[in-house]
């Protein structure tokens, strides 16, 4: 706590001021939390003192709250690239990262409890820094970062802003920002450690690291590649839902009976399914195998009943017995894009909405994955199958901009493999059947792609599709093979 008021003096948080008639006065209060190493082993006891910004009021002691993270697709490209190169990956954590931000909106704090100023116990504390708690407390943070990473010639990613982007010649560096935990690659070691000197010089940071352990994700570094892995964060879920001892199941979702809006009885109070449904889809940062049973218990979120909960529980037990699982990202990798696209037309059998999937490859690494209900009914196979294509095209556009600000050339065009003769049928060729009117956005957005030459569609038999483990439940059989095939596996021997 004496740490934490000392960072306040030496940022001048705050000032003591007279208590102004006509204010709102945030009250505050102390959080504390261990925080855990990789390995499980307490790493510190940590303390902060919070705002209660639940009682700041819009319009008066805060305008702008949004504050951009890293996308899970950007930092698992800039994994991929760096890995690929061979070049060094460290991460690194701002002590008191909000105390950095400045605020511009005029906010009152009382003293914090343990520490009133015996002189004058009835002033409070005018704001001049955000802390946390304040709602406007990460955008102040990430506009000092941004304008300071500006100063040192980074230029702001437009793809992702949370990307920022140095190159001098034929030296990139990246940095990666997640709030107060930043990750930082490039082409030359000196280039990154003058980055890392500048850091040091304008705030306060945590020694800088090899890649290890980020935002919950294991990372093991070896010669062949990264393996990246959530191996702790399943353990603490299945702790704290008593589930360690649990026997494990083949696949996330069984294939039958399928779960219905109104199978069960309504859970009275649906909290720790909200909870569970919640942390699973953190989960799916490296666990594209459990995309499809994710999507599916999220549809349940309003009105959860026992099946469902159950159903989420069997993701538990499947988890248990793939604790190690996670993505590879393979050093000897080339760098070309391809994609599987797939759909389960009117798999739903409520409202007949087709299921889309897709997973995105740079070279064998999996990058982008999805697995979402489309938002109308399609009337055939080939309509489905084709706004998944679609889909799937939109999101390699923004993988291919995103390459290029990071200044990446694909040697060849993004290939679409989809499994369906007459959507691959409509890609290549001119024919547009009144039928298909309905979509015509869809059509002339990926027929534009097509012809000129940036994009192409490609039919791939059934049994090759990849993505047909992200649109349904599967027997355990081809689960297994399939998760074999899209990159999810075990951390290779050093």
């Amino acid at each position: 706590m004496s740490e934490e008021i000392d960072a306040f003096a030496r940022n001048q948080t705050f000032d003591l001021v007279p208590r102004p008639p006509n204010k709102n006065i945030v009250g505050c209060k102390w959080v504390f939390k261990n925080k855990f190493l990789s390995n499980g082993s307490l790493g510190r006891c940590k303390s902060r003192l919070v705002a209660k910004g639940y009682n700041q009021q819009l319009g008066r002691d805060y305008t702008d709250t949004f504050s951009p993270v890293i996308k899970s697709t950007t930092l698992r490209l800039v994994l991929d690239i760096a890995v690929t190169r061979s070049w060094p990956i460290r991460q690194l954590d701002v002590n008191n990262a909000f105390l950095q931000g400045t605020l511009k909106e005029e906010v009152y704090m009382e003293q914090p409890p343990g520490f009133i100023d015996p002189d004058n116990p009835s002033f409070v504390c005018r704001l001049r820094k955000a802390i946390y708690g304040l709602k406007q407390a990460p955008r102040a943070w990430y506009t000092e970062l941004k304008t300071y990473l500006l100063t040192l010639g980074f230029q702001n990613s437009l793809a992702d802003t949370s990307l920022f982007i140095l190159q001098s010649g034929k030296e990139f560096v990246y940095l990666l920002v997640y709030v107060d935990d930043i990750l930082i690659t490039g082409s030359h070691k000196g280039s990154i450690q003058k980055i890392l000197d500048a850091l040091a010089a304008r705030f306060s940071i945590k020694d800088p690291e090899d890649l290890n352990y980020f935002l919950g994700l294991e990372a093991h570094r070896t010669s062949k590649g990264l393996h990246l892995s959530q191996r702790k964060y399943i353990l603490d879920l299945l702790q704290r839902y008593n589930m360690i001892d649990a026997k494990p199941v083949g696949t996330p979702m069984a294939s039958s009976p399928k779960l219905t809006l109104m199978s069960g009885i309504t859970l009275t109070d649906p909290t720790e399914y909200r909870k569970l449904v919640g942390s699973l889809q953190y989960l799916a940062f490296t666990r594209l195998d459990i995309a499809y049973a994710v999507n599916r218990l999220s549809q349940f979120m309003h009105r959860p009943t026992n099946d469902h909960w159950q159903a989420a529980k069997r993701v538990l037990r499947y988890l248990a017995g793939t604790t190690t699982h996670g993505i590879f990202f393979d050093a000897q990798n080339e760098l070309s894009l391809h994609a599987f696209s797939d759909a389960d037309w009117a798999g739903d059998s409520e409202d007949c909405v087709s299921t889309n999937a897709y997973i995105v490859y740079l070279g064998r690494n999996p990058i982008s994955w999805t697995a979402k209900k489309q938002k109308s009914v399609s009337r055939s196979s080939t309509e489905a199958e084709y706004r998944s294509v679609a889909n799937t095209a939109c999101e390699i556009q923004w993988i291919c901009s995103l390459l290029t600000e990071l200044g990446i050339t694909i040697p060849k065009p993004p290939v679409v493999y989809c499994d369906n003769v007459g959507a691959t049928f409509l890609c290549a060729n001119p024919v547009f059947h009144s039928r298909m009117k309905h979509i015509a956005i869809d059509y002339h957005f990926i027929r534009g792609q097509v012809q000129q030459g940036i994009l192409r569609v490609v039919h791939v038999n059934t049994r090759d599709q990849l993505a047909d483990a992200l649109t349904k439940p599967l027997p355990r059989n081809r689960f297994t093979e399939l998760r074999d095939k899209i990159g999810v596996r075990i951390a290779p021997p050093s």
